[in-house]
């Protein structure tokens, strides 16, 4: 059987807003059986030079401040907020994570002993903060390669070798746009990543941004070990990631094709299945 845990991306798609999250949380853990839900955490002042926080947002209408540094403000939970939302899903039984972003936020955050972290496409050559986690924190930890080039890929794993955290790195195959088009989802390159680096690192997964759930059954069987994909309560609510996130409904559909598929993808054995049995008695033709 080949399985893979799904992780509903919540992201910042709770519009800054604890019951949304606290929600959230409970529909990806009843409704849709997901194996864990991730968060993102940044800190703003250290995250963003004052040019950035202090530029619109570049699309005003998905914008929750007048300025970049106020709509990033507005979305952050603190971490008590986000110790908070863990313990709800201790009370679901769902992995809780987050993304980190930064070096304050992968303290603060390590500080809560999750599972595992991740750190996103944007933050993967961030060396400081990845280096500091090797030696501080002792779950795994998640790489996107998103935005990167092989050869960065390659400077990431070579990094976690040199640390000693190989057999804690998740590498995942992910292409960042929002949503991304089919014939730029580069699906073969979850096989490239298991060829390349499946005995150097723990495992490979597939993060996605495109539209319906098809490909990350193809993912699956391509080896992917975690699919991640954005979730939210409604796709037509204001923020950017909405469009490229599953709701309820398609979320609960991917974990249940990905549980069946995962029983699917095995070899059929030297001999008859016990479901064959009857079928050959009755309607194999046979030489008398």
């Amino acid at each position: 059987m080949r399985s893979a845990q799904v992780i509903a991306e919540i992201g910042c798609n709770h519009k800054g807003d604890m019951a949304i999250a606290r929600e959230m949380i409970r529909t990806a853990a009843r409704f849709c059986q997901v194996d864990a839900v991730k968060f993102q955490k940044r800190n703003v002042t250290e995250l963003l030079s004052s040019e950035q926080a202090a530029a619109p947002h570049e699309n005003p209408r998905h914008a929750y401040g007048a300025t970049y540094g106020e709509h990033r403000d507005a979305l952050e939970f603190t971490a008590a907020q986000h110790a908070e939302l863990m313990q709800v899903c201790a009370d679901e039984g769902v992995t809780y994570s987050t993304s980190v972003w930064d070096l304050t936020s992968a303290r603060d955050m390590a500080a809560l002993n999750p599972a595992f972290l991740k750190i996103p496409s944007a933050s993967n050559l961030h060396f400081e903060m990845q280096a500091w986690l090797c030696q501080h924190y002792a779950g795994q930890i998640h790489v996107s390669t998103g935005m990167s080039t092989r050869q960065e890929v390659e400077e990431i794993v070579r990094f976690y070798e040199a640390q000693g955290r190989a057999a804690d790195l998740v590498l995942y195959a992910c292409t960042s746009g929002y949503p991304v088009e089919f014939d730029q989802l580069c699906l073969l390159d979850i096989q490239r990543l298991r060829e390349a680096y499946g005995q150097r690192v723990g495992a490979i997964g597939f993060s996605g941004h495109h539209l319906g759930i098809a490909a990350d059954i193809a993912a699956l069987a391509l080896g992917a070990s975690w699919i991640e994909r954005h979730f939210t309560l409604d796709r037509t609510w204001k923020g950017t990631d909405h469009a490229a996130s599953l709701e309820p409904d398609g979320l609960r559909r991917l974990k249940r094709d990905v549980q069946n598929i995962g029983l699917a993808l095995t070899h059929k054995p030297d001999g008859l299945l016990e479901v064959e049995q009857p079928q050959r008695r009755k309607l194999k033709w046979q030489a008398h």
